[in-house]
């Protein structure tokens, strides 16, 4: 029976504190799907360390060196959680039959790896991880990010409801999305336009075993807004019907204000100034950010700069004599890691 090469992609920021956990739990994994035959043995571990600050890079290179199957891969600078998972893939999808990407923290079940190899088994070219629940989540991230998929759905755009990303996909499927070349890449929004056959395998989420999240409130707005503004313009027709209703308003208003002048019962009326003043210039200040937000992206299509740039890459490049998987850790602190 056919037994994929499986390439599992981690992107990586300032996670040392989990880091060890992670690459023990995955590899374990790893060597239960080869004896249970349903991958090759040449399936492998890749981390991307996304410019990390702290000791994230050395943990992935002091790996690499002990157990064959882990591959790191370095990026020059923080490009981007999204970024770090596409350099990840395009390196990874020359050696493998698919594809599997999953963050570093281990909230997402990593046990659901092995309904993900068998639903690509049976034919399904993308895998989608979806969340039974969100009850690790607190109740505002439960409600907010619930809010998004709404929105996301009410703009027209085709997303996984509370599907991150958590996912399989095969060469071909990477292959295609290869193809896309914007720089405001949405994954979330892009993998369902690929249109190849795609299933759904549902799992609990559970808390992170150690470290703090690398999405605070502000990245999370940063990240729902790139998601709207990459995938619908509907934000835009909503600020003109805005403009259309207020001119409307305004007509009646305006009609109403002068049947007053003659019937003579006008009065000077400072509030209702300030109230129209305040009213239509918020909704100016509104519409012109949101209109900048846009131009912001065309600014930055336009200037085509890669999304990413490879500093190392242990995958494909030799590396110095492999240390003893049984050694402990401090043994492995005499070898130098590759430095920029």
């Amino acid at each position: 029976m056919f037994e994929p090469t499986l390439a599992i992609v981690v992107p990586c920021y300032n996670e040392e504190e989990v880091l060890p956990e992670t690459i023990r739990r995955l590899r374990e994994l790893r060597e239960q799907l080869i004896e249970e035959q349903l991958i090759s043995s040449n399936s492998a571990l890749l981390f991307v360390d996304d410019g990390s600050c702290d000791d994230t890079w050395k943990i992935i290179y002091k790996a690499s060196l002990r157990h064959p199957e882990v591959k790191g891969l370095k990026l020059a600078h923080n490009a981007g959680h999204q970024n770090a998972l596409l350099a990840g893939l395009f390196a990874a999808k020359r050696h493998a039959d698919c594809l599997i990407s999953i963050d570093a923290d281990l909230q997402d079940d990593v046990a659901a790896i092995r309904e993900f190899v068998q639903k690509f088994r049976e034919g399904y070219d993308i895998v989608y991880g979806v969340r039974r629940r969100r009850d690790a989540d607190t109740w505002f991230k439960r409600h907010t990010a619930q809010g998004f998929y709404r929105l996301m759905k009410a703009f027209g755009v085709d997303i996984v409801y509370n599907h991150a990303d958590y996912r399989l996909m095969s060469r071909r499927a990477v292959d295609a999305l290869e193809q896309f070349g914007e720089v405001n890449l949405f994954l979330r929004g892009i993998v369902p336009l690929l249109g190849f056959r795609s299933a759904t395998v549902y799992y609990d989420r559970k808390e992170r075993p150690a470290g703090k999240t690398k999405y605070p409130l502000k990245k999370m707005i940063a990240f729902a807004l790139d998601g709207v503004t990459s995938f619908s313009v509907t934000p835009i027709r909503f600020i003109s019907l805005v403009g259309f209703l207020s001119f409307v308003v305004s007509l009646m208003f305006g009609a109403y204000f002068l049947f007053l002048k003659w019937v003579g019962h006008t009065e000077t009326g400072w509030t209702s100034l300030i109230t129209s003043i305040w009213l239509l210039g918020g909704l100016q200040l509104m519409a012109l950010g949101l209109i900048g937000e846009y131009i912001g992206k065309i600014y930055k299509e336009t200037k085509r700069r890669p999304r990413y740039i490879i500093d190392l890459d242990l995958w494909n490049w030799p590396l110095p004599q492999r240390l003893s998987p049984a050694a402990p850790p401090e043994e492995g602190g005499a070898a130098e890691w590759p430095r920029s």
